[in-house]
């Protein structure tokens, strides 16, 4: 992994520009000094030295005032580009200093992607017709695992069958454009071909092989190449929103749930209650395809206050929030500080009504072939072409040509809230 290096700035000794300077020529004295009684010569401290009549240097006056307030003024005009100079000489040499801390309390998996010899093929970027424009950078595409209980995980080779399950499965895609993104969830309960396994629940893939086997398994059921890997405990996503002071989440048949209780309404959640309104299991009419909504609800709401607080363009706050985020979450090692921000600076003009998100079409629930399991039971047609728009780039497309296709958070993009 590349690491991220510091320069510290060194500075320079002032330099006075008022230095005073000797009342006497080259040499320290007048020549011929008087000489006292003996041929002594006197102590210049017994010879006072001569002055002006103070008539010559006279005092301020009142009529004065005015010059002496516009010099006052110069000086704090002067005093206040200083500190501003400083101050952003400081924040460039602390942007070093912040990534070197955000990346330390990042943890980071070993290539996850270098084992994996059939890949779907990277998106092309055509220049447009006549080549007087750029052409249109890629999407980015990054697989969003999110779990109750992360796991150190920085080799994928310690990965052992049953130590762990995801709990969330997302593709979040960023448009080449850098206008808009979409993120996807599958339902971690999809009954799909986990390579090497058979068919199984998806997010048994990440159980029986790590990082690798579940983008392996997404890979080949979306034909959609990953780009990068994230994995997140929902702890840190509850650290997170009390960073933020809390998330709106409209809760429109109330919640008894986890030890919360609410009326309906639209309330400010805390980091555990919003924890609790991510985990509800009963009580949901639509059962976990519900808790889905949840979850990317709960991701919104999250972008949302971001936004709403400012705090992107509070340095102070940015860090804060930075350094929550990346103690709860482990990324590929690909995924680089600077990848991420260069990602996030390309991505400056998007706003959460930007954001589409999506579920994988679905048909319904079903149960295993030997009985055993509950099941989820993907629509294959409306899901293939639902994976073309993201592989060709062209979600938002698709979804304005199809509208109700896909089953879309209400308030967002996708939805035209």
């Amino acid at each position: 992994m590349a690491q991220v290096g510091t320069t510290d700035p060194v500075g320079q000794e002032p330099v006075g520009d008022d230095a005073q300077s000797s009342p006497f020529p080259s040499g320290g004295e007048r020549s011929g000094p008087p000489r006292g009684r003996g041929g002594r010569r006197r102590p210049r401290a017994s010879r006072p030295r001569a002055s002006r009549p103070r008539a010559s240097r006279p005092r301020a006056s009142r009529a004065g005032a005015p010059r002496r307030r516009a010099s006052r003024a110069r000086v704090a005009l002067f005093l206040t580009a200083g500190l501003i100079v400083a101050l952003l000489a400081a924040l460039v040499g602390a942007a070093a200093v912040l990534q070197a801390v955000i990346s330390g309390g990042m943890e980071r998996i070993n290539d996850p992607f270098a084992d994996l010899a059939e890949r779907p093929a990277n998106h092309v970027a055509l220049a447009p017709p006549g080549g007087d424009a750029a052409a249109p950078a890629a999407p980015v595409t990054i697989l969003l695992l999110g779990s109750d209980s992360r796991i150190s995980a920085g080799d994928p080779a310690r990965w052992e069958a049953g130590a762990q399950r995801t709990d969330a499965i997302m593709l979040v895609q960023v448009a080449g454009n850098r206008r808009s993104a979409a993120v996807m969830s599958i339902p971690r309960d999809s009954w799909v071909d986990v390579p090497g396994h058979g068919e199984n629940k998806i997010n048994a893939a990440y159980s029986f092989g790590g990082p690798t086997l579940m983008i392996q398994t997404v890979e080949q059921l979306t034909g959609i190449r990953i780009d990068h890997f994230a994995i997140a405990d929902f702890e840190s996503f509850a650290t997170l929103t009390d960073e933020l002071g809390g998330v709106e989440i409209p809760l429109p048949e109330g919640m008894s749930s986890g030890g919360v209780d609410l009326a309906p309404g639209m309330h400010t959640l805390d980091g555990a209650q919003a924890l609790a309104y991510a985990r509800q299991r009963y009580g949901l009419p639509g059962g976990d395809f519900d808790r889905v909504q949840h979850q990317q609800t709960w991701m919104r709401s999250m972008m949302k206050a971001a936004y709403r607080r400012e705090v992107l363009t509070d340095p102070v706050a940015l860090m804060r929030l930075l350094q929550t985020v990346s103690k709860g979450v482990a990324v590929d090692e690909g995924f680089t500080i600077g990848a991420m921000r260069d990602l996030a600076i390309s991505m400056r003009d998007v706003r959460p009504g930007d954001l589409a998100f999506l579920t994988a079409p679905y048909m319904g629930t079903g149960r295993s072939p030997d009985g055993t399991q509950s099941i989820v039971l993907l629509d294959a047609p409306a899901f293939a072409e639902l994976c073309q728009a993201f592989a060709a780039d062209d979600v938002a497309g698709y979804l304005a040509a199809h509208p109700g296709a896909v089953k879309t958070l209400g308030g967002d993009a996708a939805s035209g809230g």
